[in-house]
């Protein structure tokens, strides 16, 4: 079983809200976060830093999100800021923008209660390593049943270590609605930590870690609400549909969108007036300050046929950053 949450995240319709980037619970050798994430108070709105309530709304609109998932650092020591904007969220765009959050604490009855009031649809609970296996009848386990009290989905969500069937035993009993597990990776922000644990990367895989996945299926894939989440899905299909969903709803008529959900143009350094002489139509061109882009076939077409000297064709992502991914000299 899919979640809602998981659905949305599948169709690239999550906006990741990062609320807060300190976690003082604990140092998790396998903590992604790199150095520009980890220990900030600084909050980001997919890659947008956030200085402003409508810089929220806005990423959000880029994107046409679907919904939000909460993440930090852990966000619930930050839990004035995490709820205000899952209530600015919600007034926004209403009660069908899902809102899922990521915790490694249990956090207790008030915070649930604040959380739930603020909109929040999911909570995704990240219990310590060291006590898996050992959850029933503690404040994890009693936090699950509060946590549905006060109108909130309580799951988990953890990484791919282990086989761990005490998740499933939750599951069966009622206390959990699914279970998440994230194949491990290796990032800038855990490599060394990881090689330090004895972990190294999967032959052929960029991110994925040589751990037991198979074994982990073998005991908990079965399961109707355990969803094992690959290294390959999460690049594939959660980031890249993102990054589609904001090009297509930015792109402009000339603009042609890639399957890996970058936008492509022509760059060159004539006028606008020299288009125009080349009847060249204003839809297909914008003006820069110092620069005009257009069509890159037509760009093309005009350099082959010496009409205009040189350009170059752009690639790049259509984050608020607008990152280039390659430039192709034409002359």
């Amino acid at each position: 079983m899919i979640s809602k949450g998981c659905e949305q995240c599948a169709k690239g319709g999550k906006m990741v809200l990062f609320v807060y980037g300190y976690c003082d619970q604990r140092d998790c050798f396998y903590c992604p976060l790199g150095e520009n994430r980890k220990n900030v108070t600084q909050t980001y709105a997919n890659e947008r830093p956030v200085e402003s309530d409508e810089d929220v709304i806005e990423e959000a609109k880029r994107m046409d999100a679907l919904g939000s998932s909460i993440t930090g650092g852990e966000p619930q020591e930050a839990l004035d800021r995490t709820c205000h904007y899952l209530e600015l969220l919600k007034e926004e765009f209403g009660e069908d923008h899902h809102t899922h959050l990521y915790t490694g604490i249990t956090g207790g009855r008030e915070n649930m209660r604040r959380l739930s009031e603020a909109g929040l649809d999911e909570i995704r609970f990240h219990p310590p390593l060291e006590q898996w296996g050992d959850l029933h009848g503690t404040e994890w386990e009693e936090i699950l049943y509060i946590a549905r009290e006060e109108g909130l989905t309580p799951a988990f969500e953890i990484p791919g270590i282990r086989a761990e069937p005490e998740f499933l035993e939750f599951l069966d009993e009622g206390a959990a609605d699914f279970c998440n597990i994230n194949e491990f990776e290796m990032s800038d922000g855990n490599y060394r930590r990881m090689q330090e644990e004895g972990f190294e990367l999967r032959d052929g895989h960029m991110s994925a870690v040589d751990s037991p996945k198979e074994e982990i299926l073998d005991v908990m894939g079965d399961h109707d609400r355990v969803y094992f989440c690959t290294s390959v899905f999460k690049d594939a299909a959660q980031h890249r549909s993102r990054l589609k969903r904001m090009a297509r709803n930015l792109r402009r008529e000339f603009d042609e969108v890639t399957d890996d959900g970058t936008l492509v143009y022509g760059k060159t350094w004539i006028s606008p007036d020299e288009l125009d002489a080349l009847g060249v139509s204003e839809e297909f061109y914008t003006v820069k300050s110092e620069h005009v882009e257009v069509a890159w076939w037509l760009l093309e077409e005009m350099i082959e046929e010496g009409d205009v000297p040189e350009g170059e064709i752009v690639e790049q992502y259509p984050t608020v950053d607008g990152t280039v991914v390659e430039r192709t000299p034409l002359a």
